[in-house]
């Protein structure tokens, strides 16, 4: 599962690096705050792009899926939990 999530976050930023100039040493710590801002109103920004970004993530996510997750593969269990036979 960490693999998965390390690739994921990987080509992410790839993704966003390929279209817009960016210090990806600076992203990689992280939200980055406004010190004028509170610590609530920083927050409240937060909140927004995460909202903002749902949309997109799944559209992104749907991309990363065949290389990030393994395929599927049957259980072996029918769907009225009994074991399939093998022929």
């Amino acid at each position: 599962m960490q693999d998965a999530l390390h690739v994921g976050v990987k080509r992410a930023m790839a993704v966003v690096c390929s279209g817009f100039s960016y210090d990806m040493e600076v992203v990689s710590h992280g939200f980055v705050t406004d010190i004028s801002k509170t610590d609530a109103e920083n927050e409240e920004r937060l909140h927004a792009l995460i909202d903002d970004a749902e949309v997109p993530r799944e559209r992104l996510a749907k991309l990363f899926e065949p290389e990030v997750l393994p395929p599927e593969t049957g259980s072996g269990v029918g769907e009225d939990g009994e074991g399939r036979d093998a022929n």
